[in-house]
């Protein structure tokens, strides 16, 4: 059945805010929300956009991801996810322990081929069977890099410590990302790979700016930027410095600050220009198409949805681009459409990101947000609406 009325953001913000005995208004003052936009959250009649959601969890002293209701624990158990969880955790533990007697790895171009196949199942959103298969690989690479230790098994190492931090996160794990994250960063200094510390440091930024930490997401890009002074010139170095600037884009968006946003978007978009398509460079899915695609999500975070939707509509997708990257877009794209008053097309959104990448979509804080605001609206909507929510709802 549909998530229950009671279950969506807003409801969890009221109940957030009666446990620490405020009213409306008082949360409104604490967290500079406006006190119209709070009771229209809370009521289920306005989706809560990430900033306004940042706002009230720090006005709350709660995490973001409990206001979002992550992880969904219910529909993680019916899609039979919940139970791939542990055994990533009991990966990720044992990274100091030497070589694990009861494991033979394979030899490590055989563990680089499937750690690439598992980067590769990531980006067509395939989460079930990488989530499957990780523990196990990032337990042969661990005993490889405490029984051969060298650059290339600890960058191997590192990748797997990559995937367990994308799986984590499209499950809703913050905790678990922020293992993996940590586990990246030992592995990528054991190889001496600036390249792979400077990429922590990015992906460490995204981290906090779900959590509506923009202050620290701008400085960690800002260590991240300098850790890369330290690499070897090149495409590499470009494709990651050039993601690092959409990422800056979208914290400084995030952050309202559209000045500083416009500048990193337009020098991604001149590295763009250098390095052509490169979606495949450290799986970054980095090129002309997602500085578009980014230039779509920075005028969201600004609040600018008629933009958003006009950047979107002229935005041209080659059809081999990532599913996982399009599904994301397509979400955010749902959210500026709902704002434009079109729901119609907001809905055909949301169908587009659940056929690109299904596993991804269903777990989508923005998706649920979305959904929970176009069945508030009281609007016809067609029969397919209703057995959407019900898939969301597993």
């Amino acid at each position: 059945m549909p998530p229950s009325p009671e279950e969506h953001t807003g409801a969890r913000i009221r109940h957030a805010r009666k446990i620490r005995r405020l009213t409306q208004r008082e949360l409104a003052d604490r967290s500079h929300v406006s006190y119209s936009t709070l009771t229209k959250v809370e009521q289920g009649a306005m989706p809560a956009s990430p900033s306004v959601i940042g706002a009230l969890a720090r006005a709350l002293s709660v995490p973001v991801a409990e206001l979002h209701g992550q992880p969904y624990l219910e529909e993680l158990r019916q899609d039979q996810l919940d139970g791939l969880i542990n055994p990533i955790r009991e990966a990720l533990n044992v990274y100091d322990l030497g070589p694990d007697p009861d494991v033979v790895p394979r030899p490590v171009g055989e563990l680089e081929r499937h750690a690439e196949e598992l980067c590769a199942l990531v980006r067509v959103t395939n989460i079930k069977q990488v989530a499957a298969d990780l523990p196990g690989l990032i337990r042969e690479a661990t005993s490889t890099v405490h029984t051969v230790p060298s650059g290339r098994s600890w960058r191997l190492l590192a990748s797997t410590y990559r995937t367990a931090y994308d799986v984590t996160t499209k499950l809703g794990y913050p905790d678990l990302c922020t293992v993996a994250l940590d586990r990246l960063d030992w592995a990528a200094q054991k190889a001496s790979d600036p390249v792979l510390a400077g990429m922590r440091q990015y992906l460490r930024a995204l981290a906090y700016l779900r959590a509506s930490d923009y202050k620290t997401g701008r400085r960690l890009i800002g260590l991240g930027m300098a850790t890369l002074e330290q690499a070897e010139p090149g495409r590499v170095l470009d494709v990651v410095t050039g993601q690092m600037h959409l990422g800056a884009a979208v914290v400084a968006g995030r952050d309202k600050d559209q000045d500083t946003a416009r500048e990193h978007l337009d020098e991604a978009a001149r590295i763009a220009k250098v390095t052509g398509p490169a979606e495949k460079v450290h799986w970054l899915s980095f090129g002309p198409t997602n500085v578009g695609v980014h230039r779509v999500s920075v005028l969201t975070e600004l609040d600018q949805y008629a933009k958003a939707v006009d950047e979107a509509r002229h935005l041209v997708v080659p059809d081999d681009w990532p599913p996982s990257r399009l599904a994301h877009h397509h979400a955010e794209v749902a959210r500026a459409y709902l704002w434009t008053g079109r729901t119609d097309a907001a809905f055909k959104s949301l169908l587009t990101a659940r056929r690109l990448a299904p596993q991804q979509t269903k777990y989508h804080p923005t998706v649920r947000e979305t959904y929970t605001a176009l069945e508030s609206a009281k609007r016809r909507m067609p029969d397919t609406f209703t057995n959407y929510g019900a898939w969301l709802g597993g």
